[in-house]
């Protein structure tokens, strides 16, 4: 499947990185202060908010309508509150093995990272964050609104050890397949950031979802894999020095 195909399967949003850092993506502006604010519904059906309750076409509560009876008439029809606005999961998976300390590749890292905290917060997205280093991931943040907790970990963060990023990845595929499945009209998107500095690796399928890669490699001789495990996750990729 085509990666636009392929986005649109995952909730219909185009294009595939809308969401992640502005930095990152240079797409969407940011608002206005409160531009953002999600109204809260009118007090009169006729209203500037609309309704507290969807039109006569919109979707049934039925455990709500049940629970006062079996219905007889279009009136005895509990309707369900107006949509929400679909929620946002961004995880971002962090390599931050010893060669990106190098050439000052973490150092932009985090100034990355500490824009994609503030508009997840400004945007009232959730975060995953996945800390690749040492001898295996492990997971910071798992699907919680930003808070200072992670901007301190965020200063705080250095780099050293192995690059488990491989074994990221795959915990990444599995844990976003399985909360998809327990919310599937959750947007979510990924942003990977990595130095590509990995020894040979096996095939792996593409994500399940929207991809940013952001090569993080410095310095006057490069390698150049972070661009061949963008092709194989069929994710977007921008080096670092273009954001």
């Amino acid at each position: 499947m085509g990666r636009t195909a392929r986005a649109e399967c995952c909730h219909g949003r185009t294009p595939a990185t809308d969401g992640l850092a502005k930095k990152a993506l240079s797409i969407r502006p940011r608002p206005a202060p409160g531009a953002d604010a999600n109204p809260r519904p009118g007090q009169l059906a006729g209203g500037r908010s609309g309704a507290r309750q969807a039109g006569a076409h919109g979707r049934i509560d039925w455990p709500a309508t049940l629970r006062n009876g079996r219905p007889q008439r279009r009136a005895d029809l509990v309707l369900r509150a107006r949509s929400r606005k679909p929620g946002e999961l961004w995880l971002v998976i962090v390599d931050a093995s010893a060669s990106t300390r190098r050439h000052g590749a973490l150092a932009q890292a985090k100034g990355l990272l500490a824009d994609t905290v503030e508009q997840a917060y400004r945007q009232r997205a959730r975060l995953a964050v996945l800390h690749a280093t040492g001898a295996q991931p492990r997971w910071l943040w798992q699907g919680q609104k930003a808070s200072v907790q992670l901007k301190e970990w965020l200063e705080q963060l250095g780099a050293g050890g192995g690059t488990p990023l491989i074994e990221a990845l795959q915990q990444a595929r599995d844990w976003l397949e399985k909360r998809q499945r327990q919310k599937p009209n959750e947007h979510q998107r990924l942003l990977v950031l990595t130095d590509g500095r990995l020894q040979d690796w096996p095939a792996l399928p593409a994500m399940t979802c929207p991809t940013l890669l952001v090569d993080i490699e410095g310095g006057s001789v490069r390698l150049g894999r972070a661009r061949k495990l963008a092709e194989q996750l069929d994710a977007d990729y921008r080096p670092i020095a273009e954001l």
